[in-house]
């Protein structure tokens, strides 16, 4: 038998933490190493217990999500632990810099349990995860912010099909969506996808999205 994922879960609302708490620690393959009510314990948390991936909310007191997002899966971090942001999208106007902060990827807080354990799922196997149904939303909505002016699409060093699978990915559509548009195999498109976050020097696709931003390559 695998050993079960284990989670660290970060919300600073009682009720919410303790659903969480619930709902994962009733799976076989999932444990809830701990829990807490801020980053800054999360943080601390996090670097003592190891968890596989910390359930991280946005809004918390002494030190919010984002923050410490970065400080345990932020660029320069020696050894990066996979975070899954969860957020009400309505209210948070911060989501995109929790990915850019390092997030593997976010979920709503009203998202069906079954989406909860799947996107934990899916984040400690080692695969981004956005949310189809709102990526576009979320990315676009902030693209201004995102993408400084002076950015252009020029020297992506990328082929035109490349360059194709990075603007579909960016509208929030999996592999399988991918290969339907396209016309091609799953198997394909995951080369792709390896070849675009290889040759941009980005972990997942959530850096790719925020990538494509950046750079103008969607709008």
């Amino acid at each position: 038998m695998t050993a079960p994922i284990r989670v660290l879960v970060c919300d600073d609302q009682a009720l919410i933490r303790t659903g969480f708490v619930t709902i994962i620690g009733a799976q076989p393959d999932l444990e809830v190493v701990g829990e807490c009510g801020d980053g800054r314990a999360a943080v601390d948390l996090a670097r003592r217990l190891h968890p596989d991936i910390v359930v991280m909310d946005v809004r918390m007191p002494v030190l919010d999500g984002i923050e410490a997002t970065r400080l345990l899966a932020g660029a320069g971090v020696a050894h990066p632990i996979k975070v899954l942001v969860v957020t009400t999208f309505n209210l948070d106007e911060y989501v995109y810099e929790a990915l850019r902060a390092g997030a593997s990827g976010f979920l709503l807080k009203d998202a069906p349990p079954g989406q909860l354990l799947h996107g934990i799922r899916t984040v400690a196997a080692g695969a981004a995860l956005l949310a189809p149904e709102v990526t576009r939303q979320l990315v676009g909505r902030y693209a201004a912010r995102i993408r400084p002016a002076e950015d252009t699409p020029d020297d992506v060093p990328l082929t035109p099909r490349e360059l194709e699978v990075l603007r579909l990915i960016s509208d929030g559509l999996s592999n399988n969506e991918i290969a339907a548009t396209l016309v091609i195999s799953p198997e394909t498109v995951k080369t792709y996808v390896s070849r675009i976050l290889t040759k941009l020097d980005l972990r997942d696709r959530v850096q790719a999205v925020v990538y494509a931003y950046r750079r103008g390559l969607v709008t």
